[in-house]
């Protein structure tokens, strides 16, 4: 899988948060086995018209040619991708799928993103979900009257999977007792606490909210989180809250008003049918879930919108929220030929940028959640489909049943080889922004699915865990997966914490130490690159890298015996040292290694940073001649931007020669 080689990390783009208008450099490297290149250039698509830059030869370093081009970024999402002319007559064009023969289509390039960038401590995260009724329950809580709708359960009580009690169970979690547990969730090397929803409702999971005014007071109301979330912050842990912006309960305050009542001013925030506003629409028939409409500008100003709405309050003092996971995010606004869902998405991280930047924003999207999550709202996409189920389908018993929110299609596991777990992945993250997949959340599995651990091959959690810490996003903990809980479908997977038995999982935390302290310790695994350098069926081989140090990953479902061509990785003589597993890396020549071991296992080695060439005197002539031939297109691009500035300096230690007159755009 030697092959050239370009992604968004800053090996090859110059800045991560560039704005419209900004000069932007993007390097390509080649490998010297390849033929020589007669020309390289990057196609743009700035308003959806081919553009091309011409590339120059900066440099020769460790067995890979690299080159460099220019390209002004002329649209919020500016795409762009990779084209090789060779000697041989030979044409290549390299997008976010890999390397083709043939043309591309658009909606698989990379992308320079110049919306406002997400905040600087998501992408070093470590994301631990906490379902607040399941987790600590504090002394205070057994003060609290049993509400009318729940069916109240002892702590080691058995979790009812099925039939009508699976959401009036009440074990009576509270947000004190995730508090007296805050000390687990740093100690494990999380570094983001993401709750559940903390509303008011008429359900243990709390999505059918009855207002959003103030905390439910059986998790110790508004007081409890404000106290959770400071001591959380005192720790280094960042809180991010839940909002269900797709529907409410049918006990919510809004609905209540509007129902059977067309004449209150809420009757505009749910899609109702008749005009006795008696039937309405609602999640997936649900009738408890009744359906927002955000064509309602009221609804809009109360909920999304500005500082007094439900997405700003508790983002603001003396809340101090650090962000929203939003629900169904992907059904939000849609029903029919109604969809609203760009503008509320836009609207939610308007909001969010102005009362505070520094908020992160995830949105669910538990199929494929290419086209909505391209940078303009959601920092980063809670789904299933690039992550979840491809590595289920590789890693577990196969034709196992896996019931729930994972979405495997007839409820069955798939049987998959490490090559359609590779197939499945790019496909499913190609259409992404690079920034968007450092943000996307790498889970197992989650509140709404059976747990990972219950399907799983004997040996395989490790494998899993390591892919989710190694690949890039967001690496995520279910509360319980540290400690080998199991369940057959999400209602079972809610399990009480069983604090009294850690010691009996002292192996099991132990490994979640170690895999999540990896990501902790090395930089390419938060946000340096990625290259695939081997896939076979039982075994994947791929390397996150970064000028300061890089991490060779190798995950198997069986034996194996892979031998690295020479140039594949860059070693400088060095041998690689082996972070965690019991696999064995053996160097030889320059940059090749053997790789073996057994399977289910996941090993990790360290290797030396990737040299970037620094162009010779040359090299910038050449690339200045090339910024000047390309001055007609970037100057009729330049004068497209609304209040585009002068070229700025690159980041890579060379300047750029002065802005270059106007002149005609090539066709």
């Amino acid at each position: 899988m030697l092959a050239p080689h370009h992604d968004g990390s800053p090996l090859h783009v110059s800045t991560q948060h560039p704005q419209l208008g900004d000069a932007v450099r993007l390097r390509l490297r080649i490998p010297v086995t390849h033929e020589e290149p007669l020309e390289v250039l990057v196609r743009s698509n700035p308003d959806r018209e081919p553009f091309f830059n011409k590339a120059v030869h900066v440099g020769r370093v460790d067995g890979w040619d690299w080159w460099e081009a220019e390209v002004l970024v002329a649209n919020p999402l500016h795409r762009y991708r990779w084209l090789v002319h060779y000697a041989s007559g030979l044409t290549e064009w390299l997008n976010q799928e890999g390397v083709h023969r043939i043309e591309t289509r658009d909606d698989s390039d990379f992308a320079l993103v110049a919306h406002p960038a997400p905040p600087a401590w998501a992408g070093d995260g470590i994301l631990y979900q906490v379902f607040p009724d399941r987790f600590g329950r504090s002394a205070d809580a057994d003060a609290r009257p049993v509400p009318d709708w729940a069916v109240p359960a002892a702590w080691g009580d058995p979790v009812v999977p099925y039939g009508p009690e699976v959401s009036t169970q009440w074990f009576g979690g509270d947000l004190a007792g995730v508090e007296e547990h805050l000390d687990h969730i740093v100690d494990l090397g999380a570094t983001i606490l993401y709750l559940t929803p903390v509303f008011p409702a008429r359900s243990n999971h709390r999505y059918d909210a009855s207002t959003f005014d103030h905390v439910d007071p059986l998790l110790g109301g508004d007081e409890a989180l404000v106290s959770l979330v400071r001591a959380a912050h005192a720790r280094g842990l960042k809180v991010i809250g839940d909002l269900t912006s797709n529907h409410s309960g049918d006990a919510h305050e809004w609905f209540r008003a509007a129902h059977r009542t067309p004449e209150a001013p809420e009757s505009d925030f749910y899609y109702f049918l008749d005009d006795a506003n008696e039937t309405y629409a609602s999640w997936l028939g649900h009738a408890s879930l009744p359906k927002f409409d955000w064509s309602s500008r009221e609804l809009r100003r109360r909920f999304i919108e500005g500082p007094d709405s439900v997405v700003a309050r508790y983002l603001q003092e003396p809340f101090g929220l650090d962000g929203w996971r939003i629900d169904v995010a992907n059904m939000t606004g849609r029903l029919g030929a109604a969809d609203h869902n760009a503008e509320v998405r836009r609207t939610i991280r308007q909001t969010m940028v102005d009362v505070d930047p520094d908020t992160l924003l995830l949105g669910e999207s538990t199929n494929d959640a290419t086209d909505d999550f391209q940078g303009d709202a959601w920092h980063g996409a809670m789904t299933y489909a690039a992550f979840t189920r491809p590595v289920w389908g590789w890693l577990s018993v196969p034709g196992s049943a896996a019931f729930g929110g994972l979405g495997m299609a007839r409820s069955v596991i798939p049987s998959y080889t490490g090559t359609d777990v590779h197939a499945q992945h790019v496909r499913f993250t190609a259409g992404i922004p690079w920034r968007t997949r450092l943000h996307t959340m790498q889970a197992l599995d989650t509140h709404d699915t059976p747990r990972f651990a219950t399907n799983a091959l004997p040996g395989a959690h490790p494998v899993a865990l390591g892919m989710s810490v190694t690949l890039p996003g967001i690496p995520v903990v279910w509360a319980g997966d540290e400690l080998g809980l199991t369940g057959t479908n999400g209602e079972e997977s809610r399990t009480p914490m069983p604090w009294g038995s850690l010691d009996e999982h002292a192996s099991d935390l132990e490994r979640y130490r170690a895999l999540l302290g990896l990501r902790r310790d090395h930089v390419a695994l938060r946000s340096g690159g990625m290259r695939w350098l081997h896939v076979a069926d039982e075994v994947l081989v791929y390397v996150r890298e970064a000028e300061q140090g890089s991490v060779l990953a190798v995950a198997s479902r069986g034996f194996f015996d892979v031998v690295l061509d020479e140039g594949s990785l860059h070693l400088h003589g060095a041998d690689p040292q082996l972070l965690w597993g019991e696999g064995r890396a053996d160097a030889f020549g320059r940059g090749g290694v053997r790789l073996t071991g057994s399977g289910p296992s996941f090993s990790a080695w360290s290797l030396p940073g990737v040299p970037v060439p620094v162009p010779s005197t040359d090299a910038i002539a050449a690339e200045d001649a090339a910024l000047l031939e390309n001055a007609a297109q970037d100057a009729a691009l330049v004068a497209g931007v609304q209040g585009a500035e002068s070229t700025e300096t690159a980041a890579w230690g060379h300047e750029l020669p002065p802005e270059p007159g106007a002149g005609q755009p090539q066709s």
